[in-house]
């Protein structure tokens, strides 16, 4: 392996309780009653539009632009607040400096836009640590393969030797359809054997379990 590409929100930063709260005031600020935690953790890794739309799961092609404007209202209120907390996961930094120590190339794939990534990087100190950014604003949806082709592209790594991790099946999936090899980390907002199903050549309980994969 030579680029390893993760996902962001629930693979390297624990924002599950932000991003279900912002949901669910999107849903109440449009007047419809909010859906579940575990309904909303089901599309986390789409693109934000596609993910309210498939969340309010009625034919209007409007609504879920209408949501996704009041989901980024919530987002700006949140990370405003001065109680905002969305760490990192355990041993995610000390992953990311030993790899890079290893001279491996790192990027991110991410459901986010491009200003939300570089916020969450900044928030925690790691915009160093990233040759290349591909988000939903710039791409289509996962899995849809052309985040992770274009970080291949920009890097000038090829399919073989690239790597992907992710939380969902959308990640699992998007690796196989750019023929990336494909590993889940088992907690984050899909479930261990979903990831399995979906492809994924091993689950990760622990970062660390990541330097075996490596030679």
């Amino acid at each position: 392996m030579r680029l390893i590409v993760f996902d962001c929100d629930g693979t390297l930063v624990d924002s599950q309780a932000g991003i279900v709260a912002c949901a669910q005031a999107a849903f109440r600020a449009e007047g419809l009653p909010p859906p579940p935690a575990e309904a909303i953790r089901r599309i986390v890794g789409l693109s934000l539009t596609q993910a309210m739309q498939e969340l309010a799961a009625v034919p209007d092609p409007t609504l879920g632009v209408r949501l996704a404007e009041h989901y980024k209202a919530a987002v700006h209120a949140h990370r405003a607040a001065p109680d905002f907390h969305e760490p990192l996961f355990p041993g995610a930094r000390e992953l990311l400096h030993a790899l890079r120590e290893r001279d491996l190339v790192l990027g991110v794939a991410t459901g986010k836009a491009m200003r939300g990534l570089r916020f969450v990087l900044e928030h925690h100190g790691l915009e160093d640590y990233f040759a290349t950014l591909q988000t939903a604003d710039l791409h289509p949806s996962k899995p849809h393969p052309a985040m992770l082709r274009a970080a291949m592209a920009e890097t000038g790594v090829d399919a073989g030797a690239t790597m992907l991790i992710g939380d969902t099946t959308y990640d699992i999936l998007m690796a196989r359809a750019a023929e990336a090899l494909p590993v889940g980390v088992s907690w984050g907002n899909h479930r261990a054997h979903e990831l399995t199903a979906a492809g994924a050549v091993r689950v990760l309980d622990r970062f660390d379990e990541l330097h075996e994969l490596l030679p």
